[in-house]
Order: C-alpha cells, then structure tokens, then sequence
C-alpha cells in the first residue's frame, strides 16, 4: 500500500466520522490510517485453550470452561439483588453471577445444555465465580468464525464513555485491513529478512491485530520489533557519522605548558587506568578535526572532575575558553571551589556565574570573558543568557544533563559560530541498554574503577526495632573520630510534614546524642541559604560530629571523614537517589557504612531496591535494576520523558533484540553508508519517510 494512502485522516475510515475522530486524536494520538494500523494491542485473550473447573487457579486470568448451568436463583442483597447460576462440569461446580440485566439473561439461560463460557474468575467464599461471563452454546461455538486470540488495545476512560470500545476500535482495524486489502509494502531488504527468518511486514502486521496462533503472534511481535529499534539505531548511528563528517571542531593539535604542568607538577594523585583511558579517548577527538560530542559516566566519586579539568586545559593550551554548567548552586559552587583548588598553582582565570552572582561581578565576568581574559567560566542556568557572551568558547562540559532541557542545551551550542566540543558528564549511570538507544548519537567514555585506597562501602538494612543497636554503632563510630550524616526523606507534597518528620528525628537524636559531649548541624530545605552554609561548613570543619539533613545534601558534599550515612524511611526513596546519598560516605581511606532504616511494612518493590543496596556497589547494576522498576521514562527525568516514545518495543525487556537491531544497522552503515546499493533501497526508502513522518525520534542531542 503506497505510504500517501496511509497518511490519510482517520476521518476518512469507514464507521468513524469526525466526533470519534476527534477523541481518537486527542486520546491516542491518532490522526491518520497509519496511527491506526500502528496502533498495537497490549495484550491477548487466549481463547485456544479450554480449561476445567477442577483446574482453575486463583490468578487474574481469563479462562473458557465448557460445562452446563444446573439451577439458577435470586439472591438478595443489601442494595437489589443478584441472579445467581450453578454451573458444573466432570471436575467441580462454580457460580455464574449476574448483577444487571437479569430478567433478560433469566429468560434466556438454558438448563441442562453444554455453554462455552469465557471471563475472570474470583475466589469467593471457598468457590471460583465468574460475574457477567461471555456465554455462547457449545453447538453455536464450534460452528461460528473464532478469533481465537482476542485483541485488547489500549484504552481510557474517555474513550469507554463514548461508546470507542475495544471491540469498536477491533471493527476499525478490521475496516482499515479491508480498504487497504491488507497489502502493506515490504520495509526491510531480503537478506535481513533472510538472515534473521523473518515474517513479511503484511503478514506481521495482520498477525499482530489478528493473531492466528501463539507462534504466529510471537513472529510477528518479534519482526516489528526489530523493525521498530533497527530505524531508531539507523538513525541514530546516521547522526552521528553525519556529524562526525559536517560539524567541524576546533583541532585542538597541541598538548601544551599548561596541561603538561599540571600533568607533571600539580596533580594531587596517580591517575587511574580508567581515567588515563577516559582522558586518551578525549584527546582523540579534540584533534580529529570533528565536533567532539562524548558522553562521560562515572559513578560517584570515581574522579570524573579531574578528567574535566585536564580536557579544559588542552582547550585553554590550544587558545580557547571553556565553561562547566551544572545543574543546581550547590553543585556549581562545589566545582568552582574544588577546581580553583586544583588551578591554584597554574596561570588560569577561573569565574562562578549563579543566579546569585551580585550584578557588579557579573558586569566583570561579561567584561573578561568577550576580551579573553577569562579562561574557565563555571556556573549554573546563568551561562546559557544572551548576555553572557565568549570570545571564543572551544570546550562546553555539562553535568548531570539529564536535568536540563534539550531546549537549553542547544543555546550553549550556538555561543559561536561553529559549536564547541562538548563534554557531557553523569554520575547517574545510565543502564548500557538505555545508553545505546538513548544517546546512541553520542561517543561514551566510562570510569569504572575507583580511586586507589578507597575501600567499597558496607551497606545493611536495619527496622526501626533496631534503632537501639544503631545508635550505640553511631556513638562508637564517633569515638573512633569519624562524623555521621543522618538523611530523612522529603516528599514535596508536604513540607510541613518532611519539616515535622526532620524536627522529630533531630529532637530525638539531640536526646541521645546530649550537648556538650555531642554536636549536631541540621540543614533543610526551607532555611535561609547562609545558614545552610554555615551548618555545612562547621560540619565540614568537624566541628560538629552529626548532620541532620533531608535529600539536599544528596549532590556536591564532600567531607572525606564522614564514614556512616544513615537513611531514614530508606523505602521513601528511590534506588538512584539511595546510591547517590550512600556515595557521600567512603571518601576516605576509612571504611565505611550505609545503613537502610526502614519500618516492618515493606511493598515488594521496596524490598527489591533495598536488597540491590545491599548486594551491590556497582552503579550500573543498580541503574539496570531501576530501568527494570521503573521504566525509561521516569529514569531520564521529565524533560527527557515521552522520550521512548516506542509502539510496541520495550527498551528494557526487548533488551536482545535492540542489541541484535543495532548490530544489524552498524554492519549495513559499514557496507554501505548511504544506503545506496539496489539490495538497500528499500531501506533507503523506508527510512526517508520514517524522518518525514517524524515517526522516530529527532530530538536527541
């Protein structure tokens, strides 16, 4: 079918007219034939299979039995009545019950007569019942057409309210099959098609809508699949040798005075192999003539911040300026103190922009960076305002970018007139799944080992119950000289009620931790920023041996005597969110605890994230176990959600498949990059209309 057709209004489908047409749109984004075809089923009703009363189980399925009603009664109840079938075949005997309709169904209910009935079950009093059952003559059912696998296409409230049920949007489909003769054209070349026995794109798609068989429905999900991913790979890998070949860098050629000085002289420590790698990997780029566009994960801790500050030097060594954004204060003032630090002893300008940069420096900053004056800018949102203007800017880093808009990033990239390279850095890892499809377009470097001396971090899981034990742990601790942060959740809902859980927590602590043998800082949210300062900078200093504090000290703290992070109501909390505030501890050559602080109640979910803390300390583990929990979209923040924006692939579970999809889509890029060989035109063709249609992802990066 020629691709024009399918782009037809919905409008136009035979039984839909404009009003459910209208709430089709608005409710499942469908606008045209394809949108409809495309339009997967979430799930199937077996009815291939037969079951017997005797083999029921108490699970939510549904089943089709076989048997024949033997009495039917009225049963009253508190409000009405309920009409009530005693239905029995060779193995048991079960209820049929009716709520509505029951004069109807009564009149028309035959005894003694073998029924096919089909609907959930529920375990009542001792028995299986099953409300408001499909029922069709056993005589009728082996005549009539079965559709043996019944579709369920997704649905909302407003659709069931005006009458767009699953068996109307079934009819639509049906209609759709009919106008189009169910002849769709092929959009994969022979050999994969070949290569990997694939089913046709007509019979895969009729498979899917129609299943005939369990086998035929497997194949046809996995062809579209692949289908589906190997696009989105296609694209992405495009992009990238496109950008590789068209967006020019700067080369930065030299290695110069200013990195070999620092390399030689002012490093604070020996360099791991995998930031020795990390670092090679940059420098290849930066003098490869293309736009550097390099994704650097580390988990917390593994020094991605000197990796940084050595790609700033080169840019600085070959003429250029650099600038670090980051996503909060907290975290830009960090890495401005700890950058000027390592910079102390070398000649380079070095500036913090913040929303809260008093306007009389800030006219200093605009003034030193468009003369050049100014080497590394470092700051928040702030960098990304019209006014703040480079000389020349060689070198963007951005930390933690999941937490800004696409929107915001591409500003930093039109500060001149050919982008600068770019640097993304992340101590979220992103599951190697999400990585290949997410930023497929990107370049990514990983520091996978810690620095030397650093001993892995304890992690238990303790009830309230224990609370006792937990606190003679703490007091022993301190004795040893080390200091403890104690975290509480915080739900923004209700302030007040984080705020009262934080008051609770610390007046209890304050009584079994009593001044003056003790001191205590506690830092929240709704303090004044000054005071937040100071309670974190005595507690920094030492001078106070607890931190009472909610999630802000989840980014950015570094007080390497800290060896015990304890978190309350740890079930609160997210896995990414656990194992950034456990990466506050163990930055010392101390060992030291994380202790999970939880209630005896615990979902099942929470018991998994819980016990994933304990086994391990492998970020990317952990990151794999949370894509699982929660599904891509939440993982990447809202800016990013609605990004897997995908019709019927599941980036998690169709994890194999996607490998398989880009294995395929690097080979075919490899043998032929503009898919211009007659055995690939098809592809070609595909593909063009695919980014036409924007029926695959075009915002990334």
């Amino acid at each position: 079918m020629n691709a024009n057709f399918m782009q037809t209004p919905i409008v136009y489908l035979k039984g839909v007219g404009p009003n459910r047409a209208e709430t089709l749109q608005s409710e499942l984004g469908i606008k045209t034939f394809q949108d409809l075809l495309n339009l997967y089923p979430n799930r199937y009703l077996d009815k291939t299979q037969y079951y017997k009363i005797g083999q029921l189980q108490r699970s939510n399925a549904d089943v089709q039995i076989i048997g024949k009603i033997i009495n039917i009664k009225t049963v009253e109840q508190k409000r009405g009545k309920r009409l009530v079938a005693t239905f029995v075949d060779d193995t048991g005997d079960m209820e049929l019950v009716w709520f509505r309709g029951q004069k109807w169904i009564r009149e028309n209910l035959k005894l003694n007569t073998p029924y096919v009935i089909f609907g959930k079950c529920n375990w009542f009093n001792g028995k299986f019942s099953m409300p408001h059952p499909d029922m069709e003559l056993l005589k009728e059912h082996q005549q009539g057409h079965k559709i043996v696998m019944q579709p369920i296409y997704p649905s909302t409230e407003k659709l069931s309210n005006k009458g767009i049920t699953n068996r109307v949007i079934s009819k639509m489909v049906q209609q759709l099959f009919l106008e189009t003769n169910g002849r769709f054209a092929e959009t994969l070349s022979d050999k994969l098609m070949y290569e990997l026995k694939l089913l046709p794109k007509a019979e895969s798609l009729f498979n899917i809508h129609f299943p005939k068989n369990q086998e035929l429905l497997a194949k046809a999900q996995f062809r579209l699949k692949f289908e589906e991913l190997f696009y989105i790979q296609l694209q992405l890998l495009t992009k990238k040798a496109l950008r590789k070949q068209k967006i020019k860098g700067f080369p930065f050629d030299r290695v110069g005075k200013l990195f070999n000085e620092f390399y030689k002289e002012y490093l604070p420590f020996e360099l791991t192999g995998a930031q020795k790698r990390v670092i090679k990997e940059v420098r290849a780029d930066l003098g490869s003539n293309a736009q550097m566009n390099r994704l650097l994960q580390g988990d917390v801790g593994s020094g991605k911040t000197i990796v940084a500050v050595m790609t700033m030097l080169l840019a600085i060594d070959n003429g250029f300026q650099a600038c670090l954004m980051a996503p909060t204060e907290i975290l830009a003032n960090q890495h401005y103190t700890g950058i000027k630090e390592l910079l102390s002893n070398i000649n380079v300008n070095c500036s913090l922009l913040t929303g809260s940069t008093k306007k009389s420096e800030r006219n200093i900053i605009h003034e030193s960076l468009e003369n050049g004056e100014l080497n590394i800018l470092i700051g928040t949102h702030a960098l990304l305002e019209d006014k703040v203007q480079f000389q020349n800017l060689g070198l963007a880093i951005i930390d933690e970018q999941h937490r800004f808009g696409v929107g915001q990033r591409s500003k930093l990239w039109h500060k001149n007139d050919i982008p600068p390279h770019i640097l993304v850095m992340t101590a979220t890892p992103i599951p190697r799944t999400l990585a290949m499809s997410l930023y497929g377009d990107l370049d990514i470097s990983v520091i996978d080992e810690l620095p030397p001396g650093r001993k892995p971090i304890k992690t238990v899981h303790r009830f309230d119950s224990n609370r006792l034990k937990v606190f003679q742990f703490i007091r022993d601790e301190i004795k040893k000289g080390r200091q403890i942060y104690i975290v509480y959740p915080l739900i923004q809902e209700s302030e007040a009620l984080d705020y009262k859980d934080l008051m609770d927590g610390y007046e209890s602590i304050a009584r079994d931790f009593p001044l003056p043998e003790f001191q205590i800082s506690i830092v929240h949210g709704q303090m004044k920023p000054a005071d937040k300062d100071y309670e974190m900078d005595r507690f920094v200093r030492g001078e106070t041996q607890i931190m009472v504090a909610t999630t802000v000290i989840e980014v950015g703290v570094n007080v390497p005597n800290a060896s015990v992070m304890i978190i309350e109501s740890a079930e609160r909390f997210g896995l990414s969110q656990l194992h950034q505030l456990r990466g506050r501890v163990g930055r010392g050559a101390d060992q030291s605890f994380c202790v999970l602080m939880t209630g005896h109640k615990l979902s099942s979910e929470a018991k998994t994230r819980l016990q994933t803390m304990v086994q391990t300390n492998d970020g990317f583990e952990i990151a794999e176990v949370d894509l699982k929990l929660r599904g891509p979209g939440d993982l990447m923040g809202t800016q990013q959600s609605g990004v897997l924006n995908l019709k019927i692939a599941d980036i998690v579970k169709d994890n194999d498949i996607l490998k398989t999809a880009r294995h395929y889509a690097i080979q075919l890029l490899k043998d032929d990059a503009k898919l211009e060989k007659p055995e690939n035109l098809v592809i070609r063709h595909t593909y063009i209309q695919l980014v036409k249609h924007k029926n695959i992802w075009n915002y990334i990066s």
